[in-house]
């Protein structure tokens, strides 16, 4: 972008020319979304939709606490697996 007079804008400009496209880019993408919504309000399965919605939602929250929050297993049981499994491979060798 060049002004008329044939020089290039300055960093302020420019930081203005971000935040305008930025704002625009935010507007349509509210008015995307509350098109959306307002499609959603007509159904007549919006309760039963809500409901599954729900249900995912706390599923998948139980899938991260699954994998984030548990804790990792004790260092005695490990080694004493690990034990177990080698001496199970040794006997079946002989």
């Amino acid at each position: 972008m060049t002004h008329q007079d044939g020089r290039k804008p300055g960093l302020t400009e420019d930081a203005a020319a971000l935040v305008a496209g930025l704002a625009d880019l935010a507007v349509c993408g509210l008015s995307t979304a509350l098109g959306g919504v307002s499609g959603l309000l007509r159904r007549a399965d919006l309760g039963d939709l809500l409901a599954d919605g729900q249900e995912e939602t706390k599923a998948r929250g139980r899938l991260v606490l699954a994998r984030y929050a548990a804790p990792p297993p004790a260092h005695l049981e490990v080694l004493a697996r690990t034990v177990t499994a080698r001496t199970r491979a040794e006997s079946g060798r002989e």
